[in-house]
This record gives structure tokens, C-alpha cells and sequence, in this order.
């Protein structure tokens, strides 16, 4: 049986791999802040000598790079957290991957690219337009230059549920079902993915040992408003309190945001065979899913 590890595993996206890759592998989770698995190990990213002796203690074949810092704003502001994390913490995973001779994954962001097109596929030239892609687009270099064996996995606007990590979707769940007005902006185009359609998804990239650069995210394009108002419509809410507003007039984002970050999954359905779901299909298994939660 492959030996996985997976950092940042108490996280939204991280907490949902072990719990999907756990079903065909040995899964060891790593965490620095809140560790949900019992079984997951201490180690900071940034700490190049307590990743290698966790590397070297595991002997993972394959890795999958979750951990990171992803809020944008505090990465505009925090520069030199924003590096140590998504930069230095990303080369020392490459770094010991490449010692102990294991394969990686590193998930990446639709925010390397600077919005001025859409549906970005593979092959498109990164321009990022704020640090937090800055930062995750100098992992992808250090992961490109370290590392033989490696995936690239871009993806966009990650939701789904989790006991402490807010997102998305769930803030708009939450603030409806208090009755409180939000504003989003509707000039803003992502691509919304389900927290475990990812996770599937990097099951069948680890299965099929694939390698390279591929786009992992919702499939369908979407503004923010537009994916707001269908959460409403799933969840039995009142849209009546979504107010539309424009990036420029919404005066809390600190970094800028590329205007259409969307991605193009066509790569992923034809090389790995499977299926990014689109919005309603996704939503309607997160409606699901709060039974079981």
C-alpha cells in the first residue's frame, strides 16, 4: 500500500484528503494549527530541518501540499508570512520530496493568473496581480525545479463544510440564515469548487501517477453573486438580502483580485477521466452532506 502524507491537514482542503485517500492509502496528516486526526503530526513548513526529520520518519511515496497561507488580504499585508509560507514552506517540501525520492502534488490557485481572459488552461502564461499569487507562483517554480515527479494542481474558490474554517459558502449560508444583508461582487469570475470533488479528484491524480501542471477546479465559470444567489436557491434562503456590488465599490478587500480568474478543466476530464462538478450537482451534495456533518 502507498504511504501519503499530507500537510495542512487540518485545513478545509486538507482535512477532506485524508479523509478521501484514506479509503486506498495510508494517509499520515501534518499539521501546525488545528489538528483534527489524532494520528496527525506537528510540523511547521517553514521549519526546514523538522520537515526532513518528519520525511524521513514517514517515507511517504507520494505528498500531497495542502498547507498554505490563503488569506489574500493578509498576505498583501504580511508579506514576509505570506513568503516563509507559501514560498520558503513550499520549497522545503519540495526539498525533502526530492531526498527521500517521493512524488508530489501541490495545490495551487487560479490567482497565479491576472483575470484579464477567461478559462485559463494549463499552458497560459502566469501574471499575478497580488502577493498571495505572487507567493504560490513561486511554489510552482520551486516545485518545477526541484522535484522529477510532480503535479501541479490549480484550483479556485474552495467551499464545503468544516467544524473551524470558515469559507465562502458557508458565510453565506450563515449570514442568510441570521437574516443578515451581505454584499458580493458581481463583476468578479471564479470557478467554485466542492471541497470533495477536489479531494477526488487528486485520488485519481495520485492513482493514475500522472505528472504535470492540471487545472482542478468547479466546472462551471461563475461571479460571485451568481454563485451566492445559487447557494440561496439550494439552501431555501432568502436571496432578497444578496446585494450586488462592484469590485471597485467594495471597500474591505485590501489586494486586488484578478476580474476573471476562471479555469478551463478540459485537460483533467481527458487525461484523468474524471468529472468536475458543476454548480448544482456540487451544491446539492454539500446540502447533502450537512445531515452527516
Amino acid at each position: 500500500m502507498k504511504k501519503l502524507l499530507v500537510t495542512g491537514g487540518g485545513g478545509l482542503l486538507g482535512s477532506k484528503l485524508v479523509h478521501v485517500l484514506s479509503r486506498e492509502y495510508e494517509v499520515t496528516p501534518t499539521h501546525n494549527v488545528n489538528a483534527l486526526d489524532p494520528s496527525s503530526l506537528r510540523m511547521s513548513i517553514v521549519d526546514k530541518r523538522v520537515v526532513l526529520k518528519v520525511f524521513n520518519t514517514v517515507r511517504p511515496d507520494v505528498v500531497v501540499h495542502a498547507a498554505a497561507e490563503t488569506n489574500v488580504d493578509r498576505c498583501e499585508t504580511n508579506e514576509d508570512l505570506a513568503w516563509s509560507v507559501n514560498a520558503t514552506g513550499t520549497r522545503n517540501i519540495a526539498e525533502a520530496c526530492a531526498k527521500v525520492d517521493s512524488n508530489l502534488i501541490y495545490i495551487s490557485t487560479d490567482y497565479v493568473f491576472d483575470g484579464a481572459k477567461c478559462f485559463y488552461g494549463e499552458a497560459d502564461e502566469a501574471n499575478p496581480v497580488n502577493y498571495y499569487g505572487f507567493t504560490k507562483l513561486k511554489g510552482e517554480e520551486f516545485v518545477k525545479d526541484i522535484c522529477k515527479n510532480f503535479v501541479i494542481a490549480r484550483t479556485s474558490v474552495l467551499y464545503g463544510w468544516h467544524p473551524k474554517a470558515l469559507n465562502f459558502a458557508t458565510w453565506v449560508i450563515d449570514s442568510l440564515r441570521n437574516g443578515r444583508r451581505i454584499s458580493v461582487v458581481e463583476d468578479h469570475y471564479n470557478s467554485p469548487t466542492l471541497v470533495d470533488n477536489l479531494a477526488e479528484m487528486i485520488l485519481s491524480i495520485v492513482r493514475v501517477n500522472a505528472r504535470g501542471v492540471y487545472h482542478t477546479a468547479g466546472g462551471e465559470r461563475m461571479s460571485r453573486y451568481e454563485f451566492a444567489k445559487r447557494i440561496a436557491e439550494t439552501f431555501e434562503l432568502d436571496e432578497t438580502l444578496i446585494t450586488p456590488v462592484k469590485m471597485n465599490d467594495l471597500k474591505i478587500w485590501i489586494a486586488r483580485r484578478p476580474e476573471d480568474s476562471s479555469l478551463s478543466v478540459d485537460k483533467i476530464r481527458r487525461e484523468i477521466k474524471v468529472a468536475p462538478l458543476d454548480l448544482t450537482e456540487a451544491l446539492e451534495r454539500m446540502k447533502d452532506s450537512q445531515k452527516t456533518r
